[in-house]
């Protein structure tokens, strides 16, 4: 479509522009004349501008016309896909209103599954052919070359394991040919080990093994290849292995000493017998290895070391070392043997605790002879009682348990349990009693018994169950003795529950002291003990592994099996579980014994106390320190003790002699620098600031003290120090009537002390009485009758 151009339009207004460029352009006259010229340019441009105007305008055209083409044409393609989508649609309507491709498909099904079943059947056939071929192949090779049978060997064994991955994976299909294949597997290789193992046993027959061969003689050359051979054989098996195996050459050698070992001690002989087990099978058995070590390690340990030096079991015993493969071949036999004793065990629970012991024994001396690791070089051999244990644990752990709680009890009901042992330590020592040393050496003997476990959860049941709960029981007892003594003593317990004349009787003279000393001395060896186990390997051990187990519960579960965490927190330490470094396994328990025997000690210091204040009762009743006399001053060591005072003195040495032969010297020096401030207590404000006194009063007073003072120091090395206030308030007491020798008279004495306090402090350190204050000094000098 034409597209015709604008017709030009004239504005009859002055164009200002225009004016602008004719003024510009004719300035003057002489401008008129380039007129010519100007109307030319001025065509030039406008000649110009209507060329690209028309350019422009057909530019515009060829536009519309292209979109209106492109706008036909997508119209005609919409047309298009539509015809054909209704095409499509009438098509598949008319497939699938037909039967055609459902009858196609049920006709070709039958053929196409007994093709596939062809196929299968010749895939089948071609294994099976395969694995017959790879059979033969192995066998062609035997006795002569061991090695060679091994690859088609190998590639059989990597048959099996393919199939076994793919049958998995296909929901278990196919199982009988993987069954066959791994039948014909194992059978090959019982059948490889058979034919290496007859050439071995034929070669020793020749030579009438082991009776015929001297324990120190050389192997010779065909020996030494029938055992290189077997060995060969097994190389891949071992290094394919996760688990130990028997090495074959020794295996066939072991079989004698089998036989040996079966008739010895798995018949109708009398070394056969379950008592024989720890005097005669053991025994042999470990000098069985001990003759025929030297005899294998000489002359075939270099064949060994050079099959296994550099693989992943170097460091294995049980493949490197010939004495370790001979007791791996023996084993078996041994298990055998132990699991019939067990089994007599289980009805005979005194016997299998014994039995145990013993298996711990062979299982040390298996290790420690032979270096023997089991096939863990890391954590060593777990030995023959663990495999027991794992099966067998809870009948040998009741079975001691029930031990253990038997012989507590008879030690409990012993007559003597209950008293102090004198003679268990030196001068100057805590003494228990019988009871405390043999509850001590039972949990010593329960320790030996699972020290040697190897698993912790066992030892945790052992700590927990048996060592634990006796300590309770016998913490409760502590308890129960302290109660029944606060019950007797006590006002408010003598009112409720009454007290028998026995009970009443018990607590005379030292009676009281013996019960209090009884529970002081038996919680001491209690912690003293268990403090010193704490440090001892087996249980620092212990300890670590189980915070290792408690953080990885973080408080929750189990810490082992069947005890929570926390069980065994609220039963060993309550820093269980936690990331400090303090902590031992016995923290609780030392903390519940420790209690007791602070209770015990305190109302042993009550009972000190009671026992003194009933002996200077008569004395401190006496009102004749006020005698009069003329002398003005008296020596304290020229008077003779008071007479009231020899019962005192008696009680003093008495309570003095008894404790020095139960209490530490600590424990001793604490316990009667309390008693001791009481008498001085009771004396001081009794006495001293009660009574009147006046030289020769005085001077007495001073010589009783000096008594007391003297029998407390034979006892206790500066014990009477303790008194130094009383003895300080005595010596001011006792000043003289009259100055003698340059000494502070009584009545110097009295005008300094209550001119000021200052005077007073002046005096008193003259006098040396540093314990004394200017208000104390004052109410001691009006005491003397002389000053009133």
């Amino acid at each position: 479509m034409a597209i015709n151009a604008p017709a030009p339009s004239y504005s009859k207004e002055p164009d200002i522009r225009l004016e602008d460029y004719l003024d510009d352009k004719l300035q003057s006259t002489t401008d008129l004349e380039t007129l010519d010229n100007l109307l030319a340019s001025v065509e030039v441009q406008r000649s110009q501008l209507q060329a690209q105007l028309d350019h422009a305008t057909k530019e515009l055209e060829d536009a519309r016309r292209s979109a209106q083409d492109r706008q036909g044409g997508l119209a005609k393609s919409i047309t298009e896909f539509n015809g054909l989508q209704e095409s499509i649609d009438a098509r598949l309507k008319i497939v699938a209103e037909s039967n055609a491709p459902d009858e196609a498909i049920r006709r070709l099904e039958r053929p196409m599954k007994q093709l596939h079943k062809v196929e299968l059947a010749y895939q089948y056939v071609s294994l099976l052919q395969d694995v017959e071929k790879l059979r033969l192949e192995a066998r062609s090779h035997l006795p002569q070359s061991p090695k060679a049978a091994l690859q088609p060997y190998s590639k059989l064994k990597k048959l099996c394991g393919r199939l076994r991955e793919l049958q998995r994976v296909a929901d278990e299909a196919a199982t009988h040919l993987v069954n066959y294949v791994e039948k014909i597997t194992d059978d090959l290789w019982d059948e490889m080990k058979n034919t290496m193992s007859n050439e071995l046993e034929n070669v020793l027959k020749k030579r009438n093994w082991p009776h015929g061969v001297d324990a120190n003689a050389e192997i010779d050359s065909e020996w030494l290849q029938c055992f290189e051979k077997l060995v060969d054989l097994q190389v891949p098996e071992i290094l394919y292995s996760e688990g130990v195996i028997t090495l074959l050459p020794f295996e066939v050698m072991a079989k004698p000493f089998v036989q040996w070992f079966r008739f010895q001690f798995m018949s109708n002989n009398a070394t056969s017998s379950p008592q024989a087990f720890g005097t005669f099978c053991i025994p042999q058995f470990l000098s069985l290895i001990d003759k025929w070590e030297g005899f294998f390690r000489e002359n075939v340990g270099y064949i060994l070391v050079s099959r296994f030096q550099n693989t992943k079991v170097r460091d294995w015993s049980v493949y490197i070392d010939p004495a370790c493969a001979l007791i791996t071949a023996l084993l078996p036999i041994m298990r055998e043997k132990i699991n019939t004793m067990v089994q007599h065990g289980l009805k005979n629970s005194q016997f299998l605790s014994s039995l145990m012991a013993q298996l711990m024994d062979l299982d040390d001396e298996i290790r420690s002879r032979f270096n023997y690791d089991g096939g863990n070089p890391s954590q060593g051999w777990a030995g023959l009682t663990s495999e027991v244990l794992e099966k067998h644990f809870e009948d040998w752990f009741m079975a001691e348990k029930e031990f253990a709680l038997q012989r507590y009890q008879v030690i409990m009901n012993t007559p003597d349990s209950r008293n102090i042992d004198y003679d268990y330590s030196g001068s100057g020592k805590m003494k228990p009693t019988f009871g405390a040393v043999r509850v001590t050496d039972l949990l010593k003997s329960v320790t030996s018994q699972y020290e040697r476990v190897r698993r912790f959860s066992h030892k945790l049941r052992f700590l927990v169950d048996i060592q634990l709960d006796i300590l309770d029981d016998y913490h409760d007892r502590f308890k129960d003795s302290l109660d029944a003594y606060y019950t007797i003593t006590s006002t408010l317990g003598r009112t409720l529950h009454g007290v028998t004349k026995e009970q009443a009787a018990a607590l005379e003279g030292t009676g009281a002291f013996e019960t209090l000393c009884k529970v002081l001395g038996s919680s001491d060896h209690i912690i003293t003990t268990l403090k010193d186990w704490s440090n001892e390997e087996f249980f620092v051990t212990m300890w670590d592994q189980l915070q290792s187990r408690a953080k990885k519960t973080n408080g929750d579960g189990n810490i082992a099996s069947g005890m929570s965490y926390e069980t065994v927190k609220d039963r060993t330490s309550a820093v269980v579980g936690s990331d400090g470094d303090g902590g031992i396994l016995f923290d609780e328990t030392i903390a519940a014994y420790t209690h007791r025997r602070k209770t015990a000690e305190e109302y042993l210091v009550t009972a000190l106390i009671d026992s003194h204040q009933k002996a200077f009762r008569p004395y401190v009743a006496k009102t004749q320190w006020a005698i009069v006399d003329d002398t003005t001053h008296v020596e304290p060591s020229q008077l003779s003790v008071t007479p009231d005072l020899d019962e005192p003195l008696k009680i003093l040495k008495r309570n003095l002699t008894f404790l020095a032969s139960t209490l530490s010297t600590a424990v001793y020096r604490r316990v009667w620098r309390e008693a001791l401030e009481k008498v001085q207590d009771m004396l001081w404000a009794n006495v001293l600031m009660t009574q009147s006194f006046t030289t020769l009063g005085a001077a007495q007073f001073a010589r009783d003290l000096e008594a007391v003072a003297s029998l407390i120091d034979r006892h206790i090395p500066d014990g009477s120090i303790t008194l130094s206030a009383l003895q300080d308030g005595l010596r001011l007491l006792n000043l003289p009537l009259e100055p003698q020798d340059g000494a502070v008279s009584l009545r110097q004495a009295t005008d300094r002390v209550f001119t000021d306090n200052t005077e007073a402090k002046k005096l008193l350190a003259e006098l040396g009485l540093e314990s004394l204050t200017p208000a104390t000094a004052r109410k001691i000098l009006q005491r003397r009758v002389e000053n009133s």
